[in-house]
């Protein structure tokens, strides 16, 4: 294992699309949503041991999640969870995380990747994560791995390459152009022609190269986290912080790096990824019975005449369905829904209804 192999795990996302599981106290990276034994966040950082050393493995995270992250992840010290004392995006806190680790290891190759994906070929995922890490450590490049598309999806964002490649590994290929989730018919021609990747949001780079971006493409930002040297891993790096997001705008590594620099590569890769956006990704994932229902946990749920019906409630809740098709029904913190799953974008409004009527109670 090399010990200048980084990860910085991104785990501050809110996630109201999987409400009422998911709330903003408790949000889905914390959550065993396959009733396996293990959150989201456990898994991406058992993932990660198989590639970086414990202790160069980081969690940046909100700092009201701060003690669930040492809860979940108890061997992880102090200094390797990095509190957000407000929500600023993705470059923000890819480029705090950076900067730190740069403090610890100037020759550190990171790779960052979001707490609540879903891999089901660990070893193909571990085999990509180290092909780019090497490579990432001989080429002033930034890396980001892209899944080849199953079907013309418009949730995603995708990756468009060329036909040039690295010197050093002629796999990982120069990106060409990202585009934001689009229409069915440009999704259906992306996956047509061959050159279109998924966008994973998984990314590989030195510290170097990545704060090399920063500095020419987000140089207010660069200055503001660079002021922090000397200040990070120390008793004087909580309060730089808190003075330090207040002065970022708010903006994502996707547009303030990925989209500007000219030393952007892609690893097309399949791993059995899933970013896990919406209850149907859930749903797609878990397993089913005879008639299509996804049951989590199934113990004490009884289904009569019912079919394709996404459930998730306690455990220990008795919970009998008849008669119902095409249905998601969830149970959490004495909070009950039920929404036809072709009605799924409506959850977010939703939200804001119950918000709006009773307060952030249930939220």
């Amino acid at each position: 294992m090399n010990n200048n192999n980084y990860a910085l795990i991104m785990a501050g996302g809110v996630g109201s699309r999987f409400w009422p599981v998911s709330r903003t106290e408790y949000p889905k990276q914390f959550i065993d949503f396959f009733g396996v034994g293990k959150t989201l966040i456990q898994s991406t950082y058992e993932r990660f041991l198989k590639i970086c050393p414990p202790e160069n493995i980081f969690v940046v995270t909100n700092e009201i999640y701060t003690h669930i992250v040492k809860e979940q992840l108890p061997d992880l010290n102090e200094n390797q969870i990095l509190a957000e004392p407000i929500m600023r995006n993705t470059a923000p806190c890819i480029s705090y995380g950076s900067m730190k680790i740069a403090q610890i290891n100037p020759n550190a190759t990171i790779v960052v990747a979001p707490s609540d994906h879903t891999i089901t070929n660990q070893d193909a995922f571990i085999a990509a994560i180290e092909q780019s890490l090497k490579a990432a450590s001989e080429n002033n490049c930034l890396i980001t791995l892209g899944i080849k598309p199953s079907r013309p999806d418009t949730g995603y964002g995708y990756i468009q390459y060329t036909g040039s490649s690295l010197k050093t590994d002629e796999q990982i290929h120069k990106v060409k152009i990202f585009t934001e989730k689009p229409n069915l018919d440009l999704a259906k021609s992306f996956v047509q022609s061959g050159d279109f990747l998924w966008n994973a949001g998984i990314f590989i780079w030195s510290a170097k190269s990545i704060n090399e971006a920063f500095s020419k493409h987000l140089p207010d930002m660069y200055e503001i986290f660079h002021q922090g040297n000397g200040l990070y891993n120390t008793n004087n790096e909580i309060e730089f912080i808190g003075n330090a997001y207040l002065q970022c705008t708010n903006i994502s590594i996707d547009f303030g790096i990925m989209e500007k620099a000219d030393n952007v590569y892609v690893l097309p890769a399949d791993f059995g990824w899933s970013d896990l956006g919406t209850w149907a990704s859930i749903y797609d994932i878990a397993e089913h019975d005879y008639v299509g229902n996804a049951v989590i946990p199934s113990e004490k749920v009884m289904m009569f005449n019912s079919s394709n019906c996404m459930v998730n409630v306690p455990k220990d809740k008795l919970v009998i369905l008849q008669d119902l098709h095409d249905y998601i029904v969830v149970e959490s913190n004495n909070t009950l829904l039920i929404c036809p799953r072709s009605e799924e974008q409506s959850i977010k409004q939703i939200v804001a209804d119950v918000k709006s009527k009773f307060g952030t109670k249930y939220i």
